[in-house]
Parts: C-alpha cells; sequence; structure tokens
C-alpha cells in the first residue's frame, strides 16, 4: 500500500496518558460510536449475507509468517491462537473494542446464523476450543475442507484498539496429513475472494528471511492489488534479519525494497517477543515494547552510520504498524460513512417493500379469486416460455440446459432403435440442444434409423406358403401378391417399434421444456423486474402444474402413437394403392434413384453438420450421419420394368400342373392360372424336364439345375423394393407432418388451454388444495419473521448511521 506517514491518533496504553482537551474527547467519542456502528453493521451482514462495503482489514500471509502472533499483539493478550491456526480452515473475524473498564479481556463470539452474540468467555483455551470446534462442525456438514464462512469474536479489553480483522487461514503448499489433496487450491481460492472486494485493506505478512524476489505469496496479493494501493505490507521477525546487517547502506536499501514494491509502497518492520512460555497479559505487553525498543536502540547504535531516521522510523515497530491501522481504518470509516448511510437507507426500503410483498401473499391466501388470477398468469407465461422455446431459442445456455444425442438416449431409458444393429449418428449429435432443435434432431435420427431397416430375408416355406395360396386363387399377379404380402408383414413387424420409439423420444424432449421454460421465465423476471404472477412457495401448485403438463406431453405422446400407427395399418393394407402407383409400378428405377436423391436432400443437406470435428470424408459423412442406403442400391426395379420384370412377367404366365407346387421350371414353361384344370404346355421343353416337373422338380425355388433366376429369388427381390416403398411413403408423407402436427402443434397453441382445463376448471374447494397446504404457508411465515428481524436490524444500524453523520 501507497502507505503516508500514520496519523498519531493512538489508543491509550499502559503509558501515562495525560490530559486531553475537550476536542480530543469529542473526538475520540465519535470514532467509538463510528467504530461501535460499523461492527453491528458488519455482524449483521454476517448473519443476513448483506453485501456492505464496509471497510476492513484482511490479514492474508503464509502459515508460518508470524500472523498469529500479531493478531495477539494487537489483542494484548494470548489465546493460543498460533496453535489454532494450524487446524482451522474458517476465517475468523475479531472485533477488538477498546473498553477502559475491562481490565480483562472479555470475549463473545457471534452464535452462528444469529445477530446475537454469547456469553462472556475468558479462559483463553476455551477460545482456542470454541473456535477449533465450530471449523470443524461446520465442515464436516458441508462436508468440505475449507469454508468462507467466517467466526465472528468480539473481544473487549483496556489494551486493545478499536480495531476490525478478518484474519484469513494461512497459505499453505502441501495438505496436511488427513485433507484432500486441493486443500491448499481452496485455500488460495477462498482467501483470494474474501481479499477482492476494493473496500477491504490487505494485511500481508511475511516473514524478514524471505527475499523479495523469492517469494511465493506476493505474487498472489499483486494478482489481487497489482499496485499495492490498498495493500499493508509487513515484514515479520525483522530481529532474525537485523542480526546480517552492519552498515547503513545494507538497513537503508533492504529498508527500502526498491525495484521490488514500487518507490511509493513502503513495508512495516515489526519484531514480536519469541517466548511462548506462559506469562500474564501485562508482561505479554511489556515484551512487545521492550522489543521494539531493543530494535530501535539497535537500527540506531547497532548499525554503523546508523540509518535514515526520518524516512523510515514511522514504519519500524509494533506500535508504529499499531497506531497506522488504527487510524488508517477510522479514516476508513469516516470517509464510507455518507455511503454507508446512503446504502442502509437503500437496504431498508427493499425489505419494506418485500416486507409488504409478502405479507400481501399471505393474506391472499385465502383470497381465491387473486390466487386463481395469479397462477393463471404464470401458467400462461410457461406456456408461452414452452412455445417459444419450440420456435428456437439460446437462453438460458445450451450448454447447461440442452442436452446431447447420447444423453438423450441414456436418460429417457429408451437407449437405441429397436432392430438396427449399425449405430446411429444424427448430424449435431454432440451438441446441446433443446426445444425445437432438438426435436428435428430426434426427427432426423428416425428417418436415419428407418432408412437403415431393409426388408428381412424370407424363409422359401413361407415363400411358397404365401405364393402357392394366392396361385390357388386365380389372377394372374401371383408373385407380385405374394412379394407385397411378404413386404407389408414386414413393415407391420419391423417398422411399428421405430415409430414408438420416435414418439417416446420426442416425448422426453417435449417433457424436458417445462424445467427450461421455468429457469427461462425465472431468469426474464429478474431481468426485467416483473412478475407474471407471483407464485414462489406455492409447492403445491407448482407441483400441480408439472404434473399437468407432464400429463398433456404423455397424451400427445399416445394420440401421436395411435395415428402413426393408423397410418402405418394403411400403407400395409391389401387394398392401398401405394405398389401401383404410376410413379412405382410403371417406372421404379427412375423413382428410385428419385426417391434416394430426394431422401438424401431431405435428411441430409437440411441437417447442416455444426459439430466442431473439422473435415471428414464422404464415406466417413455418409456413415454416421445419415445411414442411408448407397446409391447404386437404387437400381432395384419394380414389376413391369427391365429385364427382371420381363422374367416375372414370363413365370406368372406359366402352366403349372392341377396340383400347385413351388417347384416348377423357372423359364419356358408358362403357367395358365385360372379356376379350370391347369393343363402343362410343355411346348419346346426335353423330357428330363418334363419329367422334373411331374416329379415334383425344384426348379421354382432354384436347386441349381436351372441356370435363370429362381421365383423365390424374384419374390424376395420385389418384397425388398415393395418394403422400401413402404418405408419411403411412411417416413416422408405420413409421419414427418404427423408427428409435427401432433406434438408441436399442440405445445404452441392449445398448452395454455389444455393446463387451464386441468388446473382451473375445478370448483374453489378443491382449487385452493394446491395452496393452503401447511408446509406452504408455514414457508411463508418463516420467510416473513426472516425479513422482521432483518428489518429491525436494519433499522437500528440506519439510527445508529445517522447519529455518526451528524457528528461528522
Amino acid at each position: 500500500m501507497a502507505t503516508a506517514t500514520p496519523t498519531p491518533t493512538k489508543t491509550p496504553v499502559d503509558k501515562s496518558r495525560g490530559s486531553h482537551s475537550r476536542h480530543q474527547a469529542d473526538d475520540s467519542s465519535s470514532s467509538r460510536s463510528r467504530f461501535e456502528a460499523y461492527n453491528r453493521l458488519q455482524a449483521m451482514a454476517v448473519v443476513f449475507g448483506e453485501k456492505l462495503p464496509i471497510p476492513e482489514i484482511v490479514a492474508l500471509g503464509g502459515q508460518s509468517d508470524g500472523k498469529s502472533s500479531l493478531l495477539e499483539a494487537l489483542l494484548g493478550f494470548r489465546f493460543n491462537v498460533r496453535e489454532v491456526e494450524m487446524g482451522t480452515r474458517r476465517p475468523l473475524i475479531l472485533q477488538m473494542v477498546h473498553d477502559p473498564s475491562a481490565l480483562e479481556p472479555r470475549c463473545h463470539f457471534q452464535e452462528e446464523d444469529s445477530e446475537e452474540y454469547g456469553s462472556p468467555v475468558v479462559s483463553a483455551s476455551t477460545i482456542a476450543d470454541v473456535i477449533k470446534s465450530r471449523t470443524e462442525a461446520l465442515l464436516k456438514k458441508t462436508k468440505t475442507s475449507v469454508s468462507p464462512k467466517p467466526i465472528v469474536m468480539r473481544a473487549e479489553f483496556a489494551h486493545c484498539p478499536n480495531l476490525t480483522i478478518i484474519d484469513t487461514p494461512g497459505f499453505v503448499l502441501k495438505a496436511k496429513k488427513g485433507e484432500p489433496e486441493n486443500t491448499p487450491q481452496e485455500i488460495l481460492s477462498m482467501v483470494k475472494s474474501l481479499a477482492s472486494p476494493p473496500h477491504r485493506i490487505l494485511l500481508f505478512l511475511q516473514q524478514s528471511s524471505v527475499e523479495w524476489c523469492s517469494s511465493l505469496w506476493l505474487d498472489s496479493i499483486r494478482e489481487i492489488d497489482p499496485t499495492f494501493r490498498r495493500t499493508v505490507i509487513v515484514v515479520s521477525k525483522f530481529d532474525n534479519r537485523l542480526k546480517e546487517l552492519s552498515d547503513r547502506w545494507e538497513v537503508d536499501r533492504y529498508l527500502s525494497a526498491s525495484g521490488y514494491l514500487g518507490e511509493t509502497t513502503r513495508p512495516f518492520f515489526v519484531a514480536l517477543p519469541k517466548d511462548r512460555s506462559t506469562v500474564s497479559n501485562d508482561e505479554f505487553r511489556r515484551q512487545i515494547s521492550q522489543v521494539d525498543s531493543e530494535v530501535l536502540s539497535h537500527l540506531h547504535d547497532g548499525i554503523k552510520g546508523g540509518y535514515d531516521e526520518e524516512k523510515f522510523k514511522p514504519y519500524i515497530g509494533f506500535c508504529s504498524l499499531r497506531e497506522y491501522l488504527e487510524s488508517e481504518l477510522q479514516k476508513r470509516y469516516k470517509e464510507a460513512a455518507p455511503a454507508t448511510l446512503a446504502l442502509l437507507e437503500q437496504r431498508c426500503s427493499e425489505v419494506n417493500i418485500e416486507l409488504e410483498r409478502l405479507d400481501s401473499k399471505i393474506q391472499a391466501t385465502s383470497d381465491v379469486s387473486h390466487l386463481r388470477k395469479s397462477a393463471m398468469m404464470h401458467a400462461a407465461s410457461i406456456s408461452n416460455q414452452v412455445g417459444v422455446l419450440i420456435d428456437g431459442a439460446a437462453d438460458p445456455a445450451p450448454e447447461q440446459w440442452g442436452k446431447t444425442t447420447e444423453e438423450e438416449r441414456s436418460e429417457s431409458g429408451i437407449g437405441s432403435w429397436p432392430g438396427v444393429t449399425v449405430d446411429i449418428k444424427p448430424a449435431n449429435a454432440i451438441l446441446r440442444l433443446y426445444g425445437g432443435a432438438a426435436f428435428e434432431r430426434v426427427m432426423h435420427e428416425f428417418r436415419c434409423a428407418a432408412y437403415s431397416i431393409e426388408c428381412p430375408p424370407v424363409s422359401r416355406e413361407k415363400v411358397a406358403n404365401i405364393l402357392l395360396a394366392h396361385a390357388g386363387r386365380g389372377g394372374g399377379r401371383g408373385v407380385a401378391e405374394a412379394a407385397a404380402e411378404i413386404a407389408r408383414t414386414a413393415a407391420r413387424s419391423w417398422l411399428a417399434p421405430l415409430l414408438d420409439t420416435a414418439c417416446d423420444r420426442l416425448a422426453f424432449v417435449l417433457g424436458n421444456l417445462f424445467d427450461i421454460a421455468i429457469e427461462r421465465n425465472r431468469s426474464q423476471e429478474s431481468e426485467y423486474g416483473r412478475k407474471t404472477g407471483d407464485m414462489e412457495g406455492y409447492v403445491g401448485f407448482h407441483a400441480a402444474l408439472r404434473h399437468a403438463y407432464n400429463s398433456i406431453i404423455k397424451d400427445l405422446a399416445k394420440q401421436c402413437k395411435q395415428l402413426v400407427r393408423h397410418h402405418l395399418d394403411s400403407v400395409t393394407s391389401p387394398y392401398s394403392q401405394v405398389f401401383y402407383e404410376n410413379d412405382f409400378h410403371g417406372s421404379f428405377g427412375s423413382s428410385a434413384n428419385s426417391y434416394f436423391r430426394h431422401n438424401q436432400a431431405s435428411a441430409g443437406s437440411i441437417w447442416f453438420e455444426l459439430s466442431d470435428c473439422g473435415q471428414v470424408s464422404h464415406d466417413e459423412r455418409m456413415r454416421d450421419q445419415e445411414n442411408i442406403p448407397p446409391e447404386n442400391n437404387a437400381r432395384q426395379k419394380t414389376p413391369g420394368k427391365g429385364t427382371e420384370a420381363r422374367d416375372v412377367h414370363r413365370e406368372s404366365q406359366m402352366t403349372v400342373p392341377e396340383t400347385p407346387s413351388p417347384d416348377q421350371p423357372c423359364d419356358g414353361v408358362k403357367v395358365d392360372v385360372g379356376p379350370r384344370k391347369r393343363i402343362a404346355r410343355i411346348g419346346n421343353r426335353n423330357p428330363e424336364q418334363l419329367m422334373k416337373v411331374h416329379n415334383g422338380g425344384s426348379l421354382l425355388f432354384g436347386n441349381g439345375d436351372c441356370g435363370s433366376r429362381s421365383a423365390y429369388t424374384e419374390i424376395c427381390s420385389l418384397a425388398a423394393q415393395h418394403f422400401a416403398r413402404i418405408r419411403e411413403v411412411l417416413v416422408e408423407r405420413s409421419v414427418t407432418s404427423t408427428l409435427n402436427s401432433g406434438f408441436l402443434t399442440p405445445c404452441r397453441d392449445r398448452l395454455v388451454v389444455e393446463l387451464g382445463l386441468d388446473l382451473f376448471a375445478v370448483n374453489d374447494e378443491k382449487f385452493m388444495d394446491m395452496f393452503v397446504s401447511p408446509a406452504a404457508i408455514e414457508v411463508l411465515q418463516h420467510k416473513r419473521q426472516s425479513l422482521q428481524n432483518r428489518q429491525k436490524v436494519l433499522q437500528s444500524c440506519l439510527t445508529e448511521f445517522k447519529n455518526v453523520a451528524r457528528s461528522l
């Protein structure tokens, strides 16, 4: 700290006080009143957590740098604080009050979480025990190694100054045995937090054996106060270093600390008694004065040429430091009094307004109309926030409130997509999203999962059962109808679970919006200072609102499942015309290419990859993002197009024996399917083939005797094409629009109505069940009592500071 020559306004000590003028007596009285007012204000701030810019001194230093000895010297008596410091991990606020009538120290500890002080503690060992026990109890309760919550001790004594110091745990390099390894970092972080407020004076101690250039903790202090403008640096154990100095130039160079602390920063140099044996308080104070005299005598007589007394004497000795600290704190108190008075008036006004609001709230617990209005406003505000989040918002922070795809799968309990063996990785899977963005990502993930499923293989027995049954009913479309039936069955079995999973995942995304909407609403109320229906403290109402919202989302999910199942049933119905539409039956080859291109455009290009994963190869993008079948799969064709279609047409024209058999030749033999008796027209077949036809040969199902395609292979190929068509129609034409209109439209347009019907369309008696719970009223009354206590203490402090202001 750029310290000026201290003002000599020393608190009376053992020496003869002499006579004081009336002006000096009045000034001493006003200083005492000012000091008492700030002490009461400080005690109140500790209890109620008030952030008040009270001038305070914060003592900092390493664990063995003499901080504890300095505190005992300031108090004027010993209470084993040196031993306590090794075990304490909480700040200690020492309120020293000069009381000429207190010939023996009277110490009071402020009760935890109360502004009241306990009974006087006289025994020095008891003081140390209280500090240790309170520290251990709090750390056990909070399960931490250090705590910033201070212990407040008021010491009244005839031989201590009017001074308040916040003693902090000493810096350490290594944790003690049994403590967490990060304890040194925790202590450093806590001390920096205590020292950061600009209204606090930093009292930094460092023992004289440490060179300025190698100081471990000086850099930490410089981080808090770069210019040492509000820092008082104290070099402790100065008598040890003094033995190494012999010439004036050495002493003056060391005392100036030039080159390390700046030209305007003057450290204090202090030595204290080393004898730790039990002595009386009077003897302890005598030893302090004796050490001061010995140091000054050695500098004057023991150093060759002496030292620059005019420049350095005000900064040497404990008495000089005490005078400076007391005068500096009193000066800060006087300077801060007007601002403190204005702040107290503001806080009193705020507490009064809060108390009035709470009184109205308690009174409103019996006013049904007021509660209905407030509850409706709150529900409408939450509904509006849900709509905003669905339409796209980035507040609150997605990094905190959003979820990745993996987190959604895990927390929803749904896991992977049923029937899908590949790892589905939609675009932006690693980004934390919520609301409409998360909804669209799940929709994209559903498309990827659906297109990753192909028509499963079917056994020859199943094909034979379906094909021969169709052949028996006549008509010319036996093979095509069999393939369609296989595709319909596969679609119902494999796509139905995907639809249910998609509805459940989307319901989970929308269910998460409730907490996000609450946070967004709270943030906006705090930012703009408005209350859209003050429902704070009504636990029953909030629980009912949450339950109603979750029920609405659950009902929407159930309805959407029924709708998409209906679409699945429609598209897989035997009467569905999806297989015979022009864009499918007439030219499936071109339609397939168009379909895959459309899928890639709709499921790929719309979903830009925003993850910060650098450039990836084309293969990786195709594999990780969309799981879409490769373009060459689009070569599949439907009946009526290409060579395969012509083969199927020929097979459908074959004439079969009277008893249909799956073992029919695959080319050259026509089947005339009809109600009349079937006659095999062999044509130019050789006798070998004819025998195989009549003897149950298996040419139809490809037993290896025929080189061309069998009907089994043809039917499987057609079934895969039909399955792809069902999947396309279902995903692109039906499901997407249904899920959007089934989930998002109600949440945007009808959520507030649905919540209102659930919560407010009830009689007054049932409605009041949400508000008159004893627990809720008890919480409000407890908060009111706490505010009344705060109001009382603040008003008392305000009155004291008004009296102080009049004497300035």
